[in-house]
């Protein structure tokens, strides 16, 4: 398993720089004025240089078929996005990554880049987002409250209602045994459905292992809550038995359910092929002021079995909502919001690690992101299947097309590459505004 990546290529042909380097190298630029293009789109006169980041996996790579590994990535060390923006904006020299302030996007970024701050202003009250994950974190309440104090967020605690915290079968006393590395990724997607959707309600329902079983058996307590909107930010290999786990754990109509693509780049992962879920890869973003937009986005990747999943899956039967023709199965993913850890999210996280400030990536990052703007869009129509709700606003102004990058290598080009309209690694695109996740 690799536990650190290596470190970004350096904006400068032929050679690669560590973090530290790349600090420097921001701030000369920044006290110079000047410097050459990175892969990040120029908002002001001189451009920045690109982001340099090291990262590891928050969980261990599944150790046997038919169990499942978290998609969390936290940054280790270098120059993200967000403090390089931050520094040039500001003039100054970025901090070396530490734990004591964020140094990613935070909940004002992210609905800016996704056309989200009205809704997320009016929308979401009485909704519940679900977050699945596998063991326990017992700091989560504190961590979250932590959060959404820092951001100037409305209180979301247990005594109050808002936030509930219970085990696969609904215990509130009778919680798993705790991890520190799904902790990270419980403190992520808490902390990301606040971000977008900081009027709703959060359940967090913890599986006592991360076994396809009780991660599923946890998604079916969900539902039985009341959760209209189900985050799960895990995957693991396909096979011949996600037919059964379809119709045993995922197929609930009425209420939306995402699945992160993966973050092994170009191949299948389940549950994020099950035809019954919003499959969700990861982009790249970063601000630009030259579009419109203000942000632009493309493909994460970071080498050929670094970055966003996607794919054909080998098994699940392709949804009818899914014409592609490159693919006789199903076709992950169906949309994406930002995954890489170099442009990633704020998070505040305590168990296991320094109690502080930290930046995630991955696809775990996309998931309860999209879980959050199916909350802001309101309660799915009875009978539906949210996952098909993109495809019927596909090529319109409610979803960002993301036209650049790839994920890996493959013979039929648009599941690893991006390009105009569908493509396997972004789906339909990213969200503007909530329009195409209502229905």
């Amino acid at each position: 398993m690799r536990t650190t990546l290596p470190q970004r290529p350096s904006p400068t042909p032929g050679g690669l720089r560590r973090a530290g380097a790349a600090v420097i190298g921001v701030a000369a630029l920044v006290l110079a004025g000047l410097g050459g293009a990175g892969s990040a789109q120029a908002h002001t006169a001189a451009p920045r240089v690109a982001p340099h980041v090291s990262w590891t996996r928050a969980c261990a790579t599944p150790a046997k078929a038919g169990f499942a590994a978290c998609d969390a990535k936290r940054v280790t060390g270098g120059v993200t996005e967000y403090m390089a923006e931050k520094a040039y904006a500001k003039g100054v020299t970025p901090e070396a990554a530490t734990a004591s302030t964020p140094s990613g996007f935070g909940p004002t970024d992210l609905r800016s880049a996704y056309g989200l701050t009205s809704a997320a202003s009016s929308n979401g009250s009485g909704e519940t987002i679900a977050i699945v994950d596998a063991y326990n974190d017992p700091n989560a309440a504190a961590d979250l409250a932590t959060y959404r104090s820092y951001y100037g967020l409305s209180a979301c605690t247990v005594a109050n209602g808002c936030f509930k915290q219970v085990s696969q079968t609904g215990s509130t006393t009778s919680l798993p045994s705790s991890d520190s590395g799904w902790a990270e990724e419980i403190s992520l997607d808490l902390d990301m459905a606040s971000a977008i959707c900081p009027k709703c309600n959060i359940t967090l329902i913890e599986a006592k292992s991360s076994s396809m079983a009780n991660l599923g058996t946890a998604v079916n307590e969900a539902v039985t809550l009341g959760a209209k909107y189900v985050s799960n930010s895990y995957g693991g290999s396909e096979s011949s038995s996600d037919s059964s786990y379809d119709t045993s754990y995922f197929k609930h109509t009425g209420g939306a359910i995402t699945v992160s693509a993966g973050d092994e780049g170009y191949g299948a992962e389940y549950p994020a092929a099950s035809q019954y879920v919003t499959s969700v890869g990861g982009t790249a973003l970063t601000k630009a002021t030259s579009t419109s937009r203000g942000w632009t986005e493309s493909v994460w990747k970071t080498s050929s079995t670094e970055g966003t999943g996607s794919g054909c899956s080998s098994y699940d039967t392709k949804p009818s909502w899914q014409t592609d023709t490159g693919c006789s199965k199903r076709t992950i993913s169906d949309v994406s919001a930002v995954a890489d850890p170099a442009t990633g999210v704020a998070v505040y996280d305590s168990y296991g690690i320094t109690a502080g400030w930290y930046t995630f990536g991955g696809t775990s990052a996309s998931s309860p992101i999209i879980a959050g703007v199916y909350a802001l869009g309101g309660t799915p129509s009875s009978g539906s299947y949210p996952a098909k709700f993109p495809y019927t606003a596909a090529g319109t102004s409610a979803l960002n097309d993301v036209t650049s990058g790839n994920n890996g290598s493959c013979s039929t080009s648009y599941l690893c590459t991006a390009t105009t309209g569908y493509d396997g690694p972004t789906g339909w695109g990213t969200p503007e505004g909530v329009t195409a996740f209502t229905g």
